[in-house]
C-alpha cells in the first residue's frame, strides 16, 4: 500500500502526469456534483422506496453512488452504455462485417465505439421510459406529455453526458474513464456503508456488548481478507515457457533465447461482474414499464427475486459465462501458436502448430475455470453473508469490492507504465 502512495507521489512530480491526474480528478468531481442535481418533477422518496424493496435497486444505487436514490440526472449512471457494450461484443462475434471492423485496428474500433454510443443512448432512453412509467403517481406534473419528455430526456442526457465524460477521462486523464466513474460512485457510498454498519451495532443486530464488537472485527477481517484474495487472483499468472530456435542469417545468429507466455488467472478482470450486474438489473427496466407496485405475480417475483436463491445462482452462472466469453475474445491460442511458429518459437515438449494451440487452450480453460468460479463466489458472497448473519449491506458487498480493487490496480499500473518510460522506479519493481 505504501508503494502505491509512493508511485502517486513520484507521478505528481512529473508535469504531464500531474496534468493527467488533475484532469481525472476534476472530471470525477463534475460527475459527483451532477449526482446531486435533481430531475425536475420527481419525488426522491419514490426512488428511496424502490431502493428499499431489495438488492435489485440497491445494486443500481451502489453503482450510481446514491444518484438513483436521490432521483438525480445521473440516476441511470453508465449502465445503458455497459449493456450496449455487451450487445456490440456479442454482435462482433455473430456478424462477420463487425468482426472485420474489430480487426481493422484503431479506425475499426472507432466505428464500433460510435455504434456502441448510439445503442447506449437508445437503451438509456428505453430505461428512462421504464422508470417514468414505473413511478406512476409519484410524477409531480400538470402536463403529462411535457413531464414525460422532461424526465426521460433528462435521464437519457445524463447517461449520454457520462459516456462523454468517461471518454474524456480515458483520452486526457489516467485510467479507463467508464471504470473510474463506477469506481467513484462506489467509493462515495463508503461513509453511508460505515454508518449502516454502526447502526447495526447500535441496534443490536450484531449482538450485544462485546459480541457486537467482535462481530464488527470479524466483518472487517473478512473485508481485508477479500481484498487480499482479489489482489492475489488479479496478479497471479501462469507462465508457459517458450524456446526460440537458433537461426543464421548472413553472418549473424538470431534466436536461441528463452521467453514465456504469461496467462493471467483472471484475464477478464472486472468485466464479467459488471456485465452480469447490468444483465441482472434489466428486469428493473421491465418492472418500470409495468409498475413496481403492481399486483401481477410476475412483477412481484422480479421485485422479490434478489432475496431468493435462484437470483444468486443465475448471477453466478452469468459471471462464469461472461468470464469465458471475454477471455476467449481477448486471448486467441491459435493466433499465438501461429505467431510462435513463424518466429521459430516452440514450447519445450510440444510440437509447433495445432498441438501448441491445443496445449495453450487446455491451460487457458483450466485457469479460466478457476477465475470464473472465484468471480462467481465474489458475486454471491453478499447473499451468503446475508443469509448467515442477517446483515444486509450493498456497499461492502463482493462485487463492489472487486470493482474497487480491480480499477485501483489497473489505474496504478497505468501510472506505473508511464513512469517507467520516464525512468522512474515504482512500487511494482
Amino acid at each position: 500500500m505504501g508503494g502505491m502512495f509512493q508511485t502517486l507521489r513520484n507521478a505528481w512530480k512529473i508535469p504531464d502526469l500531474r496534468k493527467k491526474i488533475i484532469i481525472t480528478i476534476a472530471l470525477l468531481i463534475i460527475y459527483r456534483i451532477g449526482s446531486f442535481i435533481p430531475v425536475p418533477g420527481l419525488d426522491p422518496s419514490a426512488f428511496e422506496e424502490l431502493v428499499g424493496k431489495g438488492s435489485l435497486f440497491g445494486v443500481i444505487d451502489m453503482i450510481t453512488g446514491g444518484a438513483f436514490q436521490n432521483a438525480t440526472i445521473f440516476a441511470m449512471s453508465i449502465t445503458p452504455y455497459i449493456n450496449a457494450s455487451i450487445i456490440m461484443q456479442l454482435l462482433c462475434v455473430a456478424i462477420p462485417k463487425l468482426e472485420m471492423l474489430q480487426k481493422e485496428g484503431e479506425e475499426g474500433r472507432k466505428i464500433i465505439a460510435k455504434y456502441t454510443r448510439y445503442v447506449g443512448v437508445l437503451l438509456g432512453f428505453l430505461q428512462a421510459v421504464g422508470l417514468y412509467f414505473g413511478l406512476g403517481n409519484n410524477i409531480q406534473a400538470e402536463n403529462p406529455i411535457l413531464s414525460f419528455f422532461t424526465v426521460t430526456l433528462t435521464f437519457t442526457a445524463g447517461t449520454a453526458f457520462l459516456m462523454w465524460l468517461g471518454e474524456q477521462i480515458t483520452e486526457y486523464g489516467i485510467g479507463n474513464g467508464i471504470s473510474l466513474i463506477i469506481f467513484a460512485g462506489i467509493v462515495s457510498r463508503g461513509p453511508s456503508g460505515a454508518i449502516t454498519l454502526y447502526s447495526y451495532y447500535k441496534g443490536g443486530n450484531l449482538g450485544a456488548g462485546i459480541i457486537g464488537i467482535i462481530s464488527i472485527i470479524l466483518i472487517l477481517a473478512v473485508f481485508v481478507a477479500l481484498i487480499a484474495a482479489v489482489v492475489w487472483v488479479q496478479e497471479a499468472e501462469r507462465r508457459i515457457p517458450v524456446q526460440y530456435a537458433k537461426r543464421v542469417v548472413g553472418r549473424k545468429m538470431y534466436g536461441g533465447q528463452s521467453s514465456h507466455i504469461p496467462i493471467k488467472l483472471n484475464l477478464a478482470g472486472v468485466i464479467p461482474i459488471i456485465f452480469a450486474l447490468s444483465i441482472m438489473m434489466f428486469p428493473s427496466t421491465i418492472i418500470g414499464f409495468i409498475g413496481a407496485s403492481s399486483t401481477n405475480k410476475v412483477v412481484r417475483f422480479f421485485v422479490n427475486w434478489p432475496n431468493k436463491l435462484s437470483y444468486a445462482i443465475v448471477s453466478a452462472l452469468l459471471v462464469i459465462f461472461f468470464t469465458f466469453f471475454y477471455t476467449m475474445i481477448q486471448f486467441n491460442p491459435i493466433e499465438i501458436a501461429n505467431n510462435m511458429k513463424k518466429n521459430g518459437g516452440f514450447i519445450p515438449g510440444i510440437r509447433p502448430g495445432k498441438p501448441t494451440s491445443d496445449y495453450i487452450s487446455k491451460v487457458l480453460y483450466r485457469l479460466t475455470w478457476f477465475g470464473a468460479v472465484f468471480l462467481a463466489l465474489i458475486q454471491i458472497f453478499p447473499s451468503i453473508v446475508g443469509k448467515i448473519t442477517g446483515v444486509s449491506g450493498v456497499w461492502f458487498a463482493g462485487p463492489g469490492l472487486l470493482i474497487l480493487v480491480n480499477v485501483a490496480l489497473e489505474t496504478i499500473k497505468q501510472i506505473e507504465s508511464q513512469m517507467l518510460m520516464r525512468h522512474y522506479k515504482g512500487f511494482l519493481d
